[in-house]
């Protein structure tokens, strides 16, 4: 994103960011203000949409007052809007939403910033106007940045990924995959280009069959989930993989999946052999240690970008800034 000149010396205009809240309601205000004043510190010049706070049962006010809070934020022709939570409520809107207003927001340089709910958003702009530009699957306003010292702060990491993204300047990411056996390196030298998207893993499945789904080939998928069982990951994976989305991807690349409990039943069952089930029945490589999910630490991650990915031993590159 380009910034307008400004005279030497002094500091760029500070980039507007809008919180407002499209799923489930946000219950602490105090914390939803703290948010906005730390954004404030980081450079933005940001405010609470005038409907962040309401609540109708779960939700944060009615379909239509959280539509409306979507439509005007895309109006608004603000620089970054970042959702306040997820939770659920988005898939009510998604056969109402604006697109073509959604598409020309990106298209004027608003930065769509979230995750969870958020995907379907996301993943409906994908289907709906590819090649519009990116959206950002990142962290929320309450979650990430609310935080109070007492409950650890806002993450570093995801605080300087967050500033560099929205300011233009991130242009890759790097994890070390952790999926493999410990002396194994079973994808080293591995490398891909392709359209990256995802973002949360019931969200994802949940768009199947609908007029919201994106249908991508040759990209690189990117999941997360929490609080979902492991067999209830493999079989949302499995989904994927019987419906054809992962046979059609360069490669498929795994971010946090905890908050579960286990079960008696489990006999040693977990994550891990969740996901061993599902590389059995694909080709397509599925690399673990993404640093993104319902976690403190998390990176941004363009969605609809161009992106590279390399594999290098176990340490993995996804690249989008000159693909």
């Amino acid at each position: 994103m380009s910034h307008p000149a400004h005279p030497h010396g002094s500091a760029p205009a500070p980039l507007s960011l809008s919180i407002y809240s499209p799923a489930g309601v946000y219950r602490k205000a105090a914390q939803l203000r703290r948010a906005a004043k730390h954004l404030g510190s980081l450079g933005f010049s940001a405010t609470l949409d005038e409907s962040a706070l309401l609540r109708q049962q779960r939700f944060a006010g009615t379909d239509e007052q959280r539509l409306d809070a979507i439509h005007r934020v895309a109006a608004s022709g603000v620089s970054v809007a970042l959702a306040s939570r997820g939770g659920y409520g988005l898939t009510r809107l998604l056969d109402r939403l604006d697109w073509d207003l959604l598409a020309r927001s990106v298209e004027r340089g608003t930065r769509w910033v979230g995750m969870s709910d958020l995907s379907a958003l996301q993943l409906g702009l994908l289907a709906h106007a590819r090649g519009c530009g990116v959206s950002w699957q990142g962290p929320l306003a309450g979650d990430d940045f609310g935080r109070t010292a007492a409950q650890g702060g806002v993450d570093d990491i995801t605080e300087a990924c967050f500033v560099e993204a929205m300011q233009g300047e991130l242009e890759a990411i790097g994890f070390r995959e952790t999926g493999a056996a410990r002396g194994t390196q079973p994808h080293d030298g591995f490398e891909a280009e392709g359209l990256l998207w995802g973002g949360n893993l019931t969200m994802l499945c949940s768009l199947l069959g609908t007029p919201h789904w994106p249908r991508i080939k040759g990209g690189i998928l990117f999941l997360e989930e929490v609080a979902e069982h492991p067999y209830r990951v493999e079989r949302m994976l499995l989904q994927l993989q019987q419906a054809g989305v992962l046979a059609a991807q360069k490669a498929v690349l795994i971010g946090d999946c905890g908050g579960w409990k286990p079960s008696p039943l489990d006999g040693g069952y977990k994550l891990k052999d969740a996901l061993a089930a599902v590389q059995a029945r694909t080709s397509v490589p599925i690399l673990q240690g993404l640093p993104f999910g319902h976690v403190r630490t998390k990176v941004c991650l363009p969605v609809g970008a161009k992106a590279q990915l390399v594999v290098q031993g176990r340490d993995v590159l996804v690249a989008w800034g000159h693909v």
